[in-house]
């Protein structure tokens, strides 16, 4: 009897559970759907494809950049989390790294992510590199012969969970992350530009910031999706920090 009761036990979980796996698959085609839609219809992957950005994201950063005017040439620059590069690709003319305009200063891109990514032309690049650890930052120092930099930067985003407030969690920690590596390689005056997804949390890491830059500004670029709770904060003016 009891054997009975066990086979219909493993028939009803594996029922379930095949009736879940099929559910999970079906929202995942959906999704992916969506995703290629969106994609096919969006102005900015087409612009990014014409314009030979390597994704949408360049966009964001043109965007704050013509407001706020923060990249300009002779400029110092640490991309975190640069991959594909599309923000590096921005950053390298923005500050004239790849020495194209003869008649203006030339800056420096510093470009850091843990995947691989291509190289791009004026940038130095740190690809399968973890900017928290000592070697890539002592690797950093060294291309910069431990000069200090006028902007960090970073785009990064965790794996998303499908749960809104652990995402939120997650990139709240990036964050952090990037904010402890920016303060003691930025020059006085500089500028930290961080990503994050709007939640409970943004209004402290604001509070945070603001203890080491005299502005800190909310932004959301108009190539930011509508439906995303993705904002930045860009950090102006560092005060400097005691060593």
């Amino acid at each position: 009897m009891t054997m009975v009761i066990l086979n219909h036990s493993r028939t009803r979980f594996s029922s379930n559970l095949s009736a879940k796996c099929s559910q999970f698959l079906q929202r995942r085609w959906k999704n992916s759907a969506e995703w290629l839609n969106r994609q096919h219809s969006d102005p900015y992957v087409r612009r990014a494809k014409m314009e030979n950005y390597r994704c949408r994201s360049a966009f964001k950063l043109l965007e704050m950049d013509e407001r706020f005017k923060f990249l300009t040439p002779g400029k110092t620059v640490i991309d975190c989390g640069a991959a594909p590069g599309s923000w590096t690709q921005v950053a390298v003319t923005k500050v004239n790294a790849n020495g194209k305009d003869s008649r203006a200063p030339k800056g420096k891109v510093l470009s850091i992510d843990r995947l691989p990514f291509y190289p791009v032309d004026g940038a130095i690049i740190f690809p399968l590199s973890d900017f928290t650890t000592k070697e890539t930052q002592t690797a950093v120092k060294e291309a910069l012969q431990n000069e200090k930099v006028d902007i960090v930067m970073s785009d990064i985003a965790p794996n998303v969970t499908g749960l809104k407030d652990v995402n939120h969690d997650l990139i709240i920690k990036l964050v952090y992350t990037v904010i402890r590596f920016a303060l003691p390689v930025t020059k006085p005056g500089g500028i930290c530009l961080v990503k994050l997804w709007d939640g409970n949390k943004t209004s402290a890491v604001e509070t945070d910031l603001q203890r080491f830059y005299k502005k800190v500004r909310r932004v959301k670029p108009k190539a930011s999706r509508s439906d995303s709770t993705e904002v930045y904060l860009l950090a102006s003016d560092f005060l400097g920090i005691k060593t």
